[in-house]
C-alpha cells in the first residue's frame, strides 16, 4: 500500500508500480493512473478519482481512522543511515508568520494542484518534511519511543525502511508540544507547494465560515519533523550541454581565471565546500574557488551551487536562469558520480560538475534571512512514504 512520494514519479511510472496493486496509495496520490493513458492529471476527473478511491479504502478499512489525536514516531532507515521524527500536524498561522520558515519560490500551477487534491479528498496525504533546531530534550524522547517496538515497518524498493509508532500517552504528547513550542522555528526541507497549498485552504475556509484561525483541522498540515543534525542532504549535480561556443582548451583556460584546476586520476566527489569535480572528455578534474568566497557573509552568495552559478555557468556558459535554461539538467546525488559521467560519455551532455552538498546550516541560514536558495540546491534523502499516516480533515 505504501508508496513513494506523488511528486517523485511520472503517471506512467505510477501505472507500472501500482499494477496489480488495488490498495496502493498511488490510486489516491496519482489517480490518473485509473483513467485512459492521454487523461491530464489536473484534469477535474481525477481529483474526483481521487476521493473516490480514498472512500473506498476507508469503507474497506484498509485505512482506519484513530479513535483520539495522537502524535507517531517515524524513524527513516537508510543502510547505515537512520532519522528519528515525529509526524505532527503544523499550524498554518505559524507558516504564515514565517515561524515556520521556507527556503524555495512555489510556482503557482503546482499549488494550484495541491489545492484541489486537498479539496477533492477534504483531507492532506502527503507530509511536509521539515527540520528542527537543537533540542537534545525532544530528541531523547523519540529515541525513548523507538525501543518498543513499531506499530507498522515497512521497506520500500530504494531499501528504505518506514517504522511508525503510536505516541498516545497524555504525558509524551503534552512533553512533544511543550518542547515544540519553546522552539523558535521549524525549517521546511522539502514540500513548500503542500505547505503553500495547506495555507490557502485553510484561508478560504476561515472566510468562508467566519471562524478565527487555529478553530478548523485545516488550519492544520501534515508534516514530520526530523532533527537537523540527523537529516541529511545528498549532493545535486549539474550538467551541460555544450561549452558556449568555445573549444575545450578555452573553456578550461577561462575556468582557471576563477578556479584552481587540477586533473584527477577518479571521478571527483567534493571534500568540503569550494571544491567542484569536473568531468570533460573522460577526464575528471578537481576545480577549487578561493577559500574567501566560501566565507562571504550572504547566506546564498556562499553556496555551492551559487559559486558555480557565478563564477562558471553564468560568465563563462551563458547559463543564467537555472529554472528555464534548456541547456542545463540536474542529477541528484543518489543516483551517484556514474551518472554523470554515463551521460558526458554518452553524449547526451557536453561536461557534469559534482557539488559539495548543500549542509542543513546554510539552509537555516538561508531561511533564517528570509530568502531562497538556488533552484536544485538540496536532494534528501531518504524520502518519506505517502500512505503511513494522513489527516482528515473534518
Amino acid at each position: 500500500m505504501v508508496a513513494p512520494p506523488y511528486d517523485v514519479l511520472s503517471s506512467k511510472e505510477a501505472r507500472q508500480r501500482a499494477a496489480g496493486k488495488p490498495w496502493s496509495f498511488l490510486h489516491i496520490s496519482k489517480p490518473e493512473i485509473d483513467l485512459p493513458a492521454d487523461t491530464d492529471p489536473y484534469a477535474p476527473q481525477v481529483y474526483r478519482k481521487a476521493a473516490q478511491n480514498l472512500r473506498a479504502m476507508l469503507d474497506a478499512g484498509v485505512l482506519a481512522r484513530d479513535a483520539r489525536p495522537s502524535y507517531y514516531g517515524y524513524r527513516l532507515r537508510m543502510g547505515t543511515h537512520a532519522q528519528m521524527g515525529v509526524v505532527v500536524c503544523a499550524s498554518v498561522a505559524h507558516y504564515d508568520s514565517n515561524r515556520i520558515r521556507k527556503h524555495e519560490l512555489t510556482r503557482p500551477d503546482k499549488e494550484d494542484d495541491r489545492v484541489r487534491q486537498i479539496e477533492a479528498l477534504n483531507a492532506q496525504t502527503g507530509p511536509v518534511l521539515l527540520a528542527y533546531p537543537p533540542a537534545p530534550r525532544l530528541d531523547e524522547l523519540l529515541e525513548s519511543v523507538s525501543r518498543a517496538a513499531p506499530a507498522v515497518t515497512v521497506h520500500s524498493d530504494a531499501e528504505v525502511e518506514h517504522a511508525i509508532w503510536v505516541i498516545d500517552s497524555d504525558a509524551r504528547i503534552e512533553a512533544i508540544g511543550a518542547l515544540f513550542d519553546t522552539m523558535p522555528a521549524l525549517y521546511i526541507a522539502d514540500g513548500h507547494h503542500r505547505s503553500a497549498a495547506a495555507s490557502r485552504v485553510a484561508a478560504a475556509r476561515r472566510a468562508a465560515s467566519g471562524q478565527p484561525i487555529g478553530a478548523q483541522s485545516a488550519d492544520w498540515f501534515l508534516a514530520v519533523a526530523f532533527p537537523h543534525h540527523q537529516m541529511r542532504i545528498l549532493d545535486y549535480n549539474r550538467l551541460v550541454k555544450d561549452l558556449n561556443g568555445l573549444s575545450t582548451e578555452d573553456f578550461l583556460e577561462r575556468v582557471r581565471k576563477a578556479f584552481e584546476v587540477e586533473p584527477a586520476g577518479e571521478a571527483v566527489r567534493p571534500e568540503r565546500p569550494g571544491v567542484f569535480g569536473l568531468y570533460l572528455d573522460r577526464q575528471w578534474y578537481r576545480l577549487r574557488i578561493a577559500p574567501p568566497l566560501t566565507q562571504q557573509a550572504d547566506p546564498v552568495e556562499r553556496l555551492d551551487v551559487s559559486l558555480l552559478s557565478n563564477h562558471l555557468l553564468g560568465p563563462i556558459l551563458g547559463i543564467r536562469d537555472l529554472r528555464t535554461d534548456t541547456r542545463i539538467d540536474f542529477v541528484g546525488g543518489i543516483r551517484g558520480l556514474s551518472e554523470l559521467k554515463r551521460r558526458v560519455d554518452a553524449g547526451e551532455m557536453r561536461a557534469a560538475f559534482s557539488l559539495y552538498a548543500t549542509r542543513m546550516e546554510d539552509l537555516m541560514a538561508v531561511a533564517d534571512a528570509g530568502r531562497v536558495m538556488p533552484p536544485k540546491s538540496t536532494w534528501f534523502e531518504p524520502k518519506l512514504a505517502d500512505g503511513l499516516v494522513s489527516h482528515v480533515l473534518d
